[in-house]
């Protein structure tokens, strides 16, 4: 069994340069190369600053945009490893598609015949119950069921707790108001419910407290249900009765999900493709400078007449104290996850369970020591070679902060004993690819919303900066791209007027 070097599992594809564009930005470009002067600098070379680099390049090509990378690559958490023919996501490996952000701007890359769909034959998943995978009723979307011949039939909820949820269609509407998921969950479905169904759901997705999540920020589409119909139940029959039989499928809606056949760093090589990235590039200091800004790079100074800040949190923060300590402060406040995620690979016949699902999630009552697991080749074709299975299995988050920085060895034991006694597996995985990502995952607590409101309102106030990253309004991929994407239209936007105005 190998075990890989994180840095180097998750160094992803190699930095590439962009030509500079020909036309009107080539003596601004060229000034760029030399660390002289830019039209917009974007701070970050995550998805959001990749995204607004190229939506820049876009709708203003006159203008010149670098991209400016603290790490050593592109992309942030989004990399790709390829190794003994087993193709291994370091974080997200595909996004949804309800929204068209993310596959918007595949298609306008050229990737859009790269595009790939879920397994249509196994979009369910599992929960752990008493240390065995339960399927999820089907229907069930994180906390809405929309069928009820599921509920009544799983075994994962016992009687009473199957009829405390079935008084969630005659409860009164709450007024409005933000609560935290948990109590949000625990009001409309009872504590059952919640215990061994939604926390599962909602902690695998943002590897949190949900006693401490906001709903309104989080998953504002279930408070407007409850306000909108009475009960979540009873919209999710009326919107299953309107889109007719195609949403099948347990836990998430695996239907709506796309992957890239070469895995989620040909999103970001495409992007690199098409705009100037300085890797190892890292921004120590931002100030004004008469009607612009100076930035100071690795000790070197560089002008820029519009900022995107497109960094997490704390550096984020960092970067703002000096312009204004209430935004910078308030952005500090927002408070992250940090997780590990182990991919496996096995050869199938090591693994009893007949792996038909796309993976599992396990509730805080459970008391183990991982939150998931991805069936990542079952999901995906292309993920595994053939005769074998590659597994993810997530850890850390808010419950267990301290397995992130445990070694390698030990994660790849722990996760391995765990899928031993879930799966039945057998034997040491013939693959081991650990990634960790610290402070990644940011948490929409109660009152998020308020703070973020603040936040851009302070933000507006500062001539030619913009701010960006999945701390504002979303953490999926689609939704990073689109805050990169609203941004740069912001600047392009000033620049119009300001040159209209001339």
């Amino acid at each position: 069994m190998e075990v890989s070097d994180p840095m180097i599992a998750d160094r992803g594809p190699p930095l590439k340069e962009a030509p500079a564009p020909r036309g009107p930005g080539d003596e601004a470009t060229m000034r760029d190369e030399t660390g002289e002067s830019v039209d917009v600098a974007v701070i970050g070379g995550g998805i959001s600053g990749l995204a607004a680099a190229h939506r820049l390049r876009e709708i203003a090509p006159e203008l010149s945009v670098a991209v400016l990378e603290a790490g050593p690559r592109a992309g942030g958490v989004l990399g790709t490893t390829r190794r003994d023919g087993y193709l291994v996501e370091g974080s997200a490996d595909s996004f949804i598609t309800n929204v068209p952000w993310a596959i918007d701007l595949c298609r306008r890359l050229g990737l859009g015949d790269r595009l790939i769909a879920t397994d249509p034959d196994r979009r369910r998943s599992f929960v752990v119950r008493k240390g065995s995978l339960e399927p999820i009723p089907d229907g069930l979307v994180i906390m809405a069921p929309s069928k009820i011949g599921p509920m009544v039939r799983t075994r994962i909820l016992s009687i009473p707790g199957k009829l405390r949820l079935a008084l969630e269609r005659v409860l009164p509407r709450g007024d409005g108001s933000d609560e935290s998921l948990a109590s949000f969950a625990r009001r409309r479905f009872g504590r059952e419910a919640y215990d061994r169904l939604i926390q599962p759901l909602v902690g695998g997705m943002y590897t949190g407290d949900p006693e401490r999540l906001s709903v309104k920020a989080a998953m504002p589409r279930f408070l407007e249900m409850e306000q909108k119909h009475g009960s979540l139940i009873k919209a999710m029959r009326a919107a299953g009765r309107a889109e007719g039989p195609k949403a099948e499928g347990s836990g998430a809606r695996y239907g709506l999900f796309a992957g890239l056949e070469g895995g989620m760093s040909e999103l970001v090589e495409a992007l690199v493709d098409r705009v100037s990235v300085r890797a190892g590039a890292k921004v120590d200091r931002l100030e004004r400078d008469g009607d612009g800004w100076r930035l100071i790079v690795d000790g070197e100074p560089l002008s820029a007449r519009s900022v995107i800040v497109a960094t997490p949190p704390k550096a984020a923060a960092g970067l703002l104290r000096d312009l204004d300590g209430e935004a910078a402060g308030l952005i500090a406040g927002i408070p992250s996850t940090s997780s590990a995620i182990v991919s496996l690979g096995y050869r199938r016949d090591r693994i009893d369970h007949p792996l038909d699902g796309f993976g599992f999630v396990v509730p805080f009552a459970e008391d183990r020591k991982i939150l998931s697991g991805s069936f990542s080749s079952v999901k995906f074709a292309g993920r595994a070679p053939e005769g074998s299975v590659l597994i993810r299995v997530f850890m850390g988050g808010a419950k267990r902060p301290e397995l992130v920085d445990a070694d390698d060895a030990d994660l790849v034991r722990i996760a391995s004993s765990e899928l031993a006694s879930l799966l039945g597996a057998r034997g040491e995985p013939e693959l081991a690819v650990v990634s960790r990502w610290r402070g990644a995952m940011p948490q929409y607590e109660v009152g998020h919303l308020d703070r973020i409101a603040t936040i851009a309102d302070r933000v507006a106030a500062i001539p030619g900066l913009e701010v960006a990253g999945n701390w504002l309004g979303g953490v999926g991929v689609p939704m990073c791209i689109k805050a990169g994407e609203e941004a740069a239209a912001r600047v392009a936007a000033r620049r119009a007027a300001a040159a209209g105005m001339a």
